[in-house]
C-alpha cells in the first residue's frame, strides 16, 4: 500500500470521501479487498495470500515487509 497518483491501467474507488487507487490487474486477482485501521496500522485482507507479514506502522519507524 503505498500513496500514488491513478493511471490508465488502474481503478479508482471513492469510500466515505477517501480515494482508493488500485491496479486493474491487481484488482482482478484480489476481487475483494478489506483494509483496515487498527490503531497502530493498516490491516489488508483479500483473496491474495499476501503472506504473514505487512505494515504495522508504515512511515512511522514500523516494519513492511519484514
Amino acid at each position: 500500500m503505498a500513496l500514488d497518483e491513478p493511471k490508465d491501467t488502474d481503478d479508482a474507488f471513492d469510500v466515505k470521501g477517501l480515494k482508493f487507487v488500485v491496479d486493474k490487474d491487481f484488482m482482478e486477482k484480489a476481487e475483494n479487498i478489506r483494509i483496515d485501521f487498527t490503531g497502530m496500522g493498516f490491516h489488508l485482507d483479500s483473496n491474495i495470500d499476501l503472506g504473514q507479514s505487512g505494515c504495522s506502522s508504515c512511515g512511522s519507524g514500523g516494519t513492511c515487509g519484514d
